[in-house]
């Protein structure tokens, strides 16, 4: 080998880029004057793309050659864009001044947006409805030349951070205007954010994929709705729960006076006991009542109260001695729930008006199609 040979052999340029920071994007590779030696080595490693400028100028004509990965020797067989603008017609055996910029093309996860205020949102149950969320996104840059010249520019190093104010900005405002058109009903956002996610991402992909960037997902983690919004749900949820109030009020009732037997402390209390029977049937109206026409509108006149109605006629109604002490009246309903829940038996003293005296339950006829399917006592 001469000696010229072995000193160009010593001066090859190895041109790679070994950055490992996850925020890091894109960087320029630092050259002294730019220049490169005939028969660089250009080393791009999986997870790179390498863009090749000419002379600096980032211009839609300059930017040149796109390197996929893989080891190349920089000729003008391997950059014909550059060969080209620099009007190579028989090779070159000189160094040349050029940019080398390396894109990281692995995806950026966890990047953080949330809408600046609430969007409004047309439900059909709750009306007009402010919603706020926030979550996650995820990119990764797609088209290196685009973002090359239309973001990164001349920087030597480009890092999420420069960037992620301006993408948060802009998937939040986006968002705002895309959630009242999904068509997902207020109540069920929360149990559908994957959805509304994707559908997220399709409407403003377009605006990422002008940067030279790809939209890879939108998480969305929350959705944040108005304290009444969300209290209206909840007793929704509760009423469901509950299902016939009229029921509910009985089973509470007959379960009030097996708790009295058991415990001959609470037998004063059971005083009261006619008048939650009567306030639960009372609920029950209330609740089987077709709402009013401009009710409960803050603001407007209270509607008339609807007249009670008197006892329905041969309504049997009878007081039923619990430990010594008198409640009621119950209703059958009310007697069968308690008869159920075991505080009511045929030998439970009962009294009407009408009677002369407290008599056996199961002694009286009007009761006696509540113990029909029942066995009688046991002979002793």
């Amino acid at each position: 080998m001469s000696l010229w040979n072995k000193l160009t052999a010593e001066f090859i340029d190895i041109v790679e880029w070994t950055e490992d920071r996850p925020e890091v994007m894109a960087h320029r590779f630092e050259r002294h004057q730019n220049e490169l030696k005939m028969g660089a080595k250009l080393t791009v490693r999986e997870g790179q793309l390498a863009v090749v400028v000419n002379e600096g100028q980032l211009g839609k004509n300059q930017v040149a050659d796109v390197f996929t990965p893989g080891m190349y020797t920089l000729n003008t067989e391997n950059m014909p864009i550059l060969a080209t603008l620099k009007g190579w017609k028989y090779g070159f055996n000189s160094p040349f001044k050029a940019e080398v910029y390396f894109f990281n093309t692995r995806k950026f996860t966890d990047l953080k947006w949330g809408t600046a205020g609430p969007a409004t949102m047309r439900d059909p149950e709750f009306g007009a409805v402010r919603v706020t969320a926030f979550g996650l996104y995820v990119i990764r840059i797609a088209d290196a030349k685009t973002f090359l010249v239309d973001i990164m520019g001349t920087k030597a190093e480009f890092t999420t951070e420069d960037i992620e104010a301006n993408l948060r900005g802009k998937v939040g405002t986006r968002i705002k205007e895309v959630m009242p058109e999904i068509g997902v009903p207020v109540i069920d956002l929360e149990g559908k954010v994957t959805l509304v996610g994707e559908k997220i991402r399709e409407r403003i992909a377009g605006d990422f994929a002008g940067m030279g960037l790809e939209l890879c997902e939108i998480q969305v983690q929350d959705i944040g709705l108005p304290e009444e919004v969300e209290k209206a749900i909840d007793q929704q949820g509760a009423m469901r729960a509950i299902g016939n109030m009229q029921q509910f009020g009985q089973y509470q009732a007959a379960q009030a006076m097996r708790d009295a037997a058991q415990n001959p402390g609470m037998a004063g209390t059971m005083m009261g006991i006619g008048v939650g029977g009567m306030l639960n049937q009372g609920m029950g109206n209330l609740f089987q009542q077709p709402a009013q026409a401009g009710g409960g509108i803050s603001g407007s006149a209270p509607a008339p109260a609807a007249p009670v109605p008197p006892p329905i006629p041969g309504a049997v109604s009878f007081h039923v001695a619990v430990n010594g002490q008198q409640a009621g009246p119950f209703d059958l309903a009310a007697l069968q729930g308690q008869l159920q829940a075991g505080s009511f038996n045929r030998d439970s003293l009962v009294w009407k008006a009408g009677m002369a005296a407290w008599g056996k339950a199961g002694e009286q006829p009007e009761l006696a199609g509540l113990f029909a399917h029942m066995p009688p006592p046991i002979p002793q």
